[in-house]
């Protein structure tokens, strides 16, 4: 799989939802589908969702953007950010409709979102490119149980079985692959520094 730097990523993405609008593009909503449903079903599995609601709101966000795709504008953000975002607040009305008595109004993702500076989202891109180019260095069987991991926000249990891998392997790919990550982003930091 050949991974592509972050902006330019971000460019054929924005793209794709512009062909969305403009076209009804299917090829095109499939890629932005394949792309970033997975990443927003894990979002939202994270945020304490459970599983079969976090799809079902995971597909409302898909068809926002199938229908809504002319609202997009690449000049205000990413795809990703205004997909997540609308993941978010597709979340906090799910809640809001099943009237939950234990929603706290303080709490993190009810707030809204800071505006982001530019140095930061800069620093936020160069890490996250950096981490790119780690994952690429990682040997093929480690970096398939770090995908699966963080990715599919599966458990070590689930990888065994998904991989016919012993627990313990699994785990230990895993504790080495970080290891190997770790001494790549520290000798890229320094590398930076000197």
């Amino acid at each position: 799989m050949v991974r592509e730097p972050a902006a330019a990523q971000n460019e054929a993405f924005a793209g794709l939802v512009e062909e969305v609008a403009r076209t009804q593009s299917r090829e095109a909503f499939i890629q932005l589908f394949d792309h970033y449903a997975p990443r927003i079903n894990a979002y939202l599995v994270r945020l304490g969702t459970p599983g079969g609601v976090a799809e079902e709101l995971t597909q409302e966000v898909m068809v926002t953007l199938w229908r809504k795709a002319a609202l997009f504008d690449r000049s205000k953000s990413s795809v990703g950010t205004w997909l997540f975002r609308i993941a978010r607040n597709r979340r906090i009305d799910s809640l809001r409709r099943d009237r939950l008595g234990d929603l706290d109004p303080n709490e993190p993702s009810f707030q809204p979102q800071d505006n982001i500076n530019a140095d930061d989202y800069l620093d936020s891109q160069l890490r996250e490119e950096r981490i790119r180019i780690a994952l690429r260095e990682l040997p093929e069987e480690q970096l398939q149980l770090i995908e699966l991991a963080f990715f599919k926000s599966l458990s070590h249990s689930q990888i065994a079985d998904e991989t016919g891998l012993p627990l313990g392997t699994v785990k230990s790919r895993i504790r080495l692959a970080f290891t190997r990550l770790r001494r790549i982003l520290e000798a890229d930091t320094q590398v930076d520094v000197d």
